[in-house]
């Protein structure tokens, strides 16, 4: 598969429901092109997949919005809603924020969001013109040694 045809099959999972499988994501991330950290700087909508990992739902029951990108040193990994709606970086949940960093993954240096506070990476993938596709790694992540993948869409 080429990162043309990767993309494609990204859209048209996201479009029916992001109903997909591991295996498919593992495949996808393979095609798809790593990304350079100052590349993706920015505030980034947030979406995942219905794969079947542990962590998903997780994301929507904290009412995770997305990530932002202020600096390569100053990242807000979890930006959530609040009741009314306002948008707030959820320090404490996030265990303070991240930062970004060229980081070899999978054979490939790629932008890779590193959490301050716990054993947690987020490597990321160019998807699109405006699309990143995420995939978290770390203590405590993996499922069955599978990891967890999500979508992030540039505001």
């Amino acid at each position: 598969m080429d990162a043309e045809a990767a993309r494609l099959r990204l859209a048209e999972i996201r479009a029916a429901g992001g109903e997909t499988t591991i295996d498919e994501l593992d495949d996808l991330w393979a095609a798809l092109p790593p990304v350079r950290p100052e590349d993706i700087l920015g505030a980034w909508r947030g979406s995942e997949f219905a794969s079947g990992h542990r962590f998903e739902g997780y994301l929507a029951k904290i009412r995770w919005h997305g990530k932002r990108f202020d600096s390569l040193t100053e990242v807000a990994p979890l930006v959530c809603r609040t009741d009314g709606g306002e948008l707030f970086d959820d320090v404490e949940r996030a265990r303070g924020g991240a930062s970004l960093w060229p980081v070899e993954f999978r054979g490939e240096t790629t932008a890779t969001m590193v959490y301050d506070g716990q054993p947690v990476l987020d490597h990321f993938k160019q998807a699109g013109e405006s699309t990143l596709l995420g995939v978290m790694n770390g203590k405590g992540v993996l499922d069955e040694g599978r990891h967890y993948y999500f979508v992030l869409e540039r505001e």
